[in-house]
């Protein structure tokens, strides 16, 4: 059973989080562990607002532990080091992602996939080593394990870099992966959100000939001119798909909404591969003949590993890679979450923490 960590953690911690399957949130006062040996304590400038956070909050995952604050896209400036700390100091801007902790022993971990331990414990609403659960960055500060901490480059935006600890990792990992990195990929990208535009500029950056596809006509011009696709096509028009039959060496599909994959998987060549990132409700039917017909490969990525997903930082750090943000005050969270529900926003929030979540002064 879950400890409280008020019995267990004596420093405070405030922020927003959700009581109850509303989703609502409000104000809360928490608390994290005293800085350990190995820990990292710093002050959260930035959080960024990720459809999952929206999905925990409402438990609609069912595996959400309440009170729940979510945020796992964190950019801050440390306050303070444990004394074995080997990689930061007081002062250093960084940032966490997804995980904040993972057993560090297993063949996953060994191979610095950490993602992918049966042990991994997720920066929010899991349970920690000392039992008690995560809470995210929708709040003042955080302390993490220095493993899992990483270095925020120097050229990088804090506010619209931020969403690369999400959705840059989740992008970048399946193209280097699946060897869709190399210039003169012809490569697919399913769906132009969150996801879809940092894979889009992700993929550019390695030098792909970029595909958008996209059920709304209406993303056209944004795909073309603002995010530098080379084409665009409209996946409910037979006609424009039947076009590109057979075109394209892979597809990052980031749609997370319920739809079909057949006709994705009609547009690769031979030894294509359609990776899949984004999670429906309900799961995708997968025809056995357009694959065995063109030996073609379905698979799926979550996020990266820490080494990795510096590697991706780095990267987008050095060709100018970031998310087109609308950045909100933490006490607009609750219209957020309604506008995203609703697709209402280009094409990440991020939370100005530092400037907007004042603690109480009692």
């Amino acid at each position: 059973m879950a400890k409280s960590p008020d019995t267990v953690h004596p420093i405070k911690c405030y922020g927003y989080g959700a009581a109850d399957t509303s989703g609502t949130f409000s104000p809360l006062t928490f608390s994290r562990r005293v800085t350990g040996d190995k820990d990292v304590r710093f002050k959260v400038l930035y959080c960024g607002i990720c459809h999952s956070d929206l999905h925990f909050a409402k438990n609609e995952w069912g595996v959400t532990t309440y009170p729940v604050v979510p945020g796992h896209e964190i950019v801050g400036t440390v306050t303070e080091v444990g004394s074995k700390v080997e990689k930061f100091k007081v002062g250093d801007t960084v940032g966490v992602g997804c995980l904040v902790g993972s057993c560090r022993s297993c063949q996953s971990c060994s191979n610095d996939l950490e993602q992918y331990c049966p042990k991994m414990i997720l920066t929010y609403s899991f349970p920690y080593f000392d039992g008690t659960i995560t809470y995210g960055g929708y709040s003042d500060h955080m302390v993490s394990d220095e493993h899992f901490v990483l270095r925020w480059p120097e050229n990088l935006p804090l506010d619209a870099g931020a969403p690369l600890l999400c959705a840059g990792i989740t992008t970048y990992s399946p193209l280097r992966h699946y060897g869709l990195d190399k210039p003169g990929t012809k490569l697919g990208v399913v769906g132009l959100g969150g996801l879809g535009h940092v894979a889009v500029k992700m993929a550019k950056a390695f030098g792909a000939e970029v595909t958008v596809f996209s059920t709304s006509p209406a993303k056209k011009q944004e795909a073309l001119e603002g995010l530098k696709a080379d084409h665009f096509i409209v996946s409910k028009d037979p006609e424009q798909m039947q076009a590109v039959t057979g075109t394209l060496d892979g597809i990052i599909d980031t749609v997370s909404a319920n739809h079909p994959i057949m006709v994705f998987l009609n547009v690769l060549k031979t030894d294509g591969k359609l990776v899949l990132v984004g999670v429906p409700e309900k799961p995708h039917e997968l025809p056995a003949f357009p694959l065995i017909m063109g030996r073609k490969i379905v698979g799926g990525s979550n996020i990266g590993g820490l080494k990795e997903t510096q590697e991706m930082l780095d990267f987008s750090a050095k060709h100018g890679i970031t998310a087109d943000v609308e950045v909100v005050p933490i006490d607009y969270v609750n219209t957020a979450m309604e506008r995203l529900l609703k697709s209402d926003v280009r094409y990440r929030f991020v939370i100005d923490v530092a400037n907007s979540l004042k603690a109480p002064l009692n």
